[in-house]
């Protein structure tokens, strides 16, 4: 899947994965990661997801990354929030008060820029991916994190020969495989219908073993 697939999505504005409402798994299990309420979190292709600012409601501080300059400018405006460019070799974006927003490539992503973060939410990022880059997308990450960091992860697991993605179908066991080093607690999960095919929706936290 190439980058020109995600501008063309935002242009056209047909982006059924952005939530218009904040994600009630977030806010029912985000007490789950036992934080103290000012760490810092990595919302991995954030779009223009209004969880970034329910999270830092909460006091975290937000690093957003997205590859489309489209939505985070439209989560700005929609936000009528105030911004100044941020300063990154890798990146174009904004600093806002306690967020900052990186515009470009995730795989650009250093471990530099994630040395204060200590958790991670993930809703739509690794769903995003087709098989070689969710593998990709989880060794990197695995690369970056500091020692002890969290995720809370939402995945969805369906018939992909029904239905094709994004978002993707992402098995709780594949999960478990590229993320080996993790403990993983099913916390919660649904079913419903989309585009008439069953869907269940899983709600993880990954805590790195000791």
């Amino acid at each position: 899947m190439q980058a020109d697939f995600w501008h063309e999505m935002w242009e056209s504005g047909v982006v059924g994965f952005h939530q218009k409402e904040i994600n009630q798994f977030l806010q029912d299990f985000w007490p789950k990661l036992e934080l103290q309420g000012n760490e810092e979190i990595l919302v991995p292709l954030c779009g223009k997801s209004l969880d970034m600012l329910w999270l830092k409601q909460q006091g975290h501080k937000v690093l957003g990354v997205e590859l489309s300059q489209k939505a985070l400018d439209e989560f700005l405006e929609e936000n009528n929030l105030p911004e100044q460019p941020t300063n990154h070799p890798a990146f174009c974006g904004y600093e806002l008060p306690e967020m900052r927003l990186l515009c470009g490539d995730f795989f650009h992503l250093s471990a530099e820029d994630c040395q204060g973060v200590k958790a991670i939410y993930d809703r739509a990022a690794i769903v995003a991916l087709p098989p070689k880059m969710r593998k990709d997308y989880a060794a990197h990450l695995q690369e970056i994190l500091p020692a002890g960091t969290k995720i809370l992860m939402v995945i969805m697991e369906y018939d992909q020969s029904q239905m094709a993605g994004p978002p993707f179908s992402v098995k709780e066991t594949e999960i478990a495989a590229l993320f080996a080093d993790y403990q993983i607690e099913h916390l919660t999960e649904i079913e419903f219908q989309r585009k008439g095919c069953p869907v269940n929706e899983k709600v993880l936290l990954l805590s790195p073993k000791i």
